[in-house]
């Protein structure tokens, strides 16, 4: 009994040490120490909108009388990543929708799940708030390709068109892994999802300021348990694939854009996805997951081709 008593404050004076110095670690690597408010908020570009989620960060450009085309950024940038396809459209006189979905960028972080519904109900909302009634046509690039599509299909009144570029597919793979455990990880090694950013371009070289442009939104508390919580709870494995099947029986038109070295979701995989959805395809050459960034003359040119054809 005295050894058992004994063996028992060891394993307590174990645990309260470990835990202390995870404590230690997770405090001196920890960038969320900023709460996203007003303050943060005041000399962002782009406007603000209170939805039943949270406040979301959005900008709409172009002529008012132009068709409205919804663009939906990735898995974690935010919606600068379609800075180029913004401006190239705005430009060919389009009406341009992009936004920050909860937990990304200059959006709030709220405490939910982080699943397809979530995402869909913003979208909805967003469209409501601004007198939106229907879409030209929606874009997603990587995770924002599933995330259009699951709102396509689920409101599929609303929307002509659709653009993916490089896609997601089939899905998200579990971790195996609990959400605090994996947010603990991303917490200690925050440059890993800076690095993780840089490995989507074939010439990351070319656009010095990707990284700090990144690490803004890692500043403010929630980032990272949105992103986890978006991985593990947005759907099961085969969600997207679902989805694509469900856009492919709605017969709308299609633009597949997939940049030939993408290392993110390799280029192979279009052959997959094209099984199950017939698609007008554009494979892009010397360019990676990005091509509407690497390549945005080219991407900018077969989208505005797209957009105008069938009017």
């Amino acid at each position: 009994m005295k050894y058992l008593k004994i063996g028992l404050i060891a394993f307590c004076v174990l645990v309260l040490a470990v835990s202390g110095i995870a404590y230690v670690i997770y405090s001196n690597a920890n960038t969320e120490l900023k709460a996203l408010d007003e303050s943060a908020r005041r000399n962002v570009s782009g406007s603000f909108v209170r939805l039943s989620g949270g406040i979301t960060h959005y900008e709409l450009s172009g002529p008012d009388t132009g068709r409205v085309v919804l663009l939906v950024h990735g898995f974690s940038v935010p919606y600068y990543i379609w800075d180029s396809t913004q401006a190239g459209l705005a430009a060919a006189g389009f009406r341009v929708l992009r936004f920050d979905m909860f937990g990304r960028g200059y959006s709030d972080r709220p405490d939910k799940v982080y699943d397809a519904a979530l995402y869909r109900s913003q979208i909805s909302e967003l469209l409501d708030s601004l007198g939106i009634k229907s879409l030209y046509a929606l874009a997603g690039v990587s995770f924002g390709s599933a995330v259009a599509t699951d709102f396509v299909v689920t409101h599929p009144e609303l929307a002509k068109k659709i653009i993916l570029v490089d896609p997601i597919f089939p899905g998200f793979d579990p971790t195996g892994y609990p959400e605090f455990m994996i947010r603990f990880q991303m917490a200690i090694a925050p440059e890993n999802l800076v690095a993780g950013q840089l490995t989507d371009l074939k010439y990351p070289a070319r656009f010095p300021r990707w990284a700090d442009q990144y690490r803004v939104q890692m500043q403010y508390t929630g980032f990272r348990r949105a992103l986890v919580s978006t991985m593990t709870h947005y759907g099961p494995r085969d969600i997207a694939t679902a989805n694509y099947k469900r856009l492919n029986q709605l017969n709308k038109p299609v633009l597949l854009i997939w940049g030939k070295e993408d290392n993110t979701v390799p280029f192979k995989r279009s052959d997959s996805l094209r099984s199950v959805l017939k698609t007008t395809f554009v494979p892009v050459e010397d360019a990676a997951h990005l091509p509407q960034m690497e390549k945005a003359s080219f991407v900018n040119e077969k989208i505005i081709s797209f957009l105008n054809s069938g009017q």
